[in-house]
């Protein structure tokens, strides 16, 4: 069987390798991060989009913490137990049912947000405050383009 040559301008970068990398190595450093005060990583994820979005519905959640709409319930449930988050109904829909954090939730979110922030810190000392914005700014464009992708192929 004859080996078929590449050429190099079809080989991958390895960005996607990289940042996949990344991704492995950052979901193992925060989920030890945030040991301390007690959230896992998923928690911590979900915590944080109630914090950033105000009220949210159960399957708002999910669609945005990109879960199951049965494992955002049980992630729910653990954060509401700990007393983080509480239910509400919502007074314009029956059957949906409202996510907001409670004082002990805003407490344990503020202490996750300073413990991501030094591992944060940690990943870019590398670069200066421009590399550091210009770093964004390139993640934004990646995710973007990636998700007009993936919506133009669903079309």
């Amino acid at each position: 069987m004859a080996t078929r040559r590449t050429d190099a301008s079809s080989m991958p970068s390895g960005a996607a390798y990289l940042i996949g990398r990344l991704h492995r190595m950052l979901q193992r450093r925060m989920g030890e991060a945030l040991t301390p005060v007690g959230l896992t990583l998923q928690q911590y994820t979900v915590l944080a989009m109630i914090g950033t979005r105000g009220q949210l519905s159960n399957a708002q959640l999910a669609e945005r913490a990109f879960v199951t709409p049965q494992t955002a319930n049980e992630v729910v449930k653990a954060m509401e137990a700990n007393g983080w988050i509480k239910r509400t109904p919502d007074p314009h829909h029956g059957r949906v049912i409202q996510l907001r954090l409670t004082a002990a939730g805003r407490h344990v979110l503020s202490d996750a947000h300073a413990l991501t922030a030094r591992l944060e810190e940690e990943m870019l000392a590398g670069l200066d405050a421009e590399e550091r914005q210009r770093f964004n700014e390139q993640l934004k464009l990646s995710i973007q383009a990636l998700s007009l992708t993936m919506i133009e192929t669903l079309a």
